[in-house]
């Protein structure tokens, strides 16, 4: 047997008798081996995730986003932090925006229109992003995926609006909540 399956055998029965927390051990086991190629492998280098880690400002001191329905009617302005993302500020302010995939660029469903004048200040869209965005329903020329795009003082005042529908890959018809 190779030694990477007895080691997993190894944390397993430990896990199992609950003698030492899955993270201590495998800190305590690895921690010399932390630059060894098989290790890195396992590790990624994914962006971390804050899952709803929104501070609000203080009132009158933010910047200023509106979010509106597909219908043009304005469901709420917000006031922002520079570096927030508008997929986490619209569940911070109950705005009805799905993010099924909690902002890991797997799904359309934050899906957002943004005012022109305000989309042509943003970076252009990553190759993933890209891809999401063919799969979104009523795509536009200034369509972007609510997780990737972080605010900026730059862009005080942008409008996001809502689409009418998304195509989500869940059946069941359940929505992610806040955590």
């Amino acid at each position: 047997m190779s030694s990477r399956i007895l080691r997993c055998m190894r944390m397993s029965a430990i896990i199992r008798d609950r003698s030492i927390h899955p993270l201590d051990y495998w800190t305590r086991s690895n921690s010399q081996n932390l630059g060894s190629p098989s290790l890195r492998r396992w590790l990624h280098g994914s962006q971390i995730q804050r899952h709803g880690n929104v501070t609000r400002p203080d009132p009158g001191t933010g910047i200023k986003l509106h979010f509106k329905d597909s219908k043009g009617n304005l469901l709420k302005t917000i006031e922002a932090n520079e570096g927030d993302d508008i997929l986490s500020l619209a569940h911070e302010h109950d705005i009805d925006l799905e993010g099924a995939c909690e902002g890991s660029v797997a799904c359309s469903t934050c899906h957002v229109i943004l005012s022109p004048e305000h989309y042509d200040l943003l970076p252009e869209p990553s190759d993933d992003e890209n891809d999401m965005l063919d799969m979104a329903f009523g795509l536009t020329d200034t369509s972007r995926l609510g997780c990737q795009v972080q605010i900026t003082r730059e862009l005080d005042e942008m409008t996001a609006t809502l689409p009418s529908a998304t195509r989500n890959m869940f059946v069941d018809g359940k929505k992610p909540t806040h955590h």
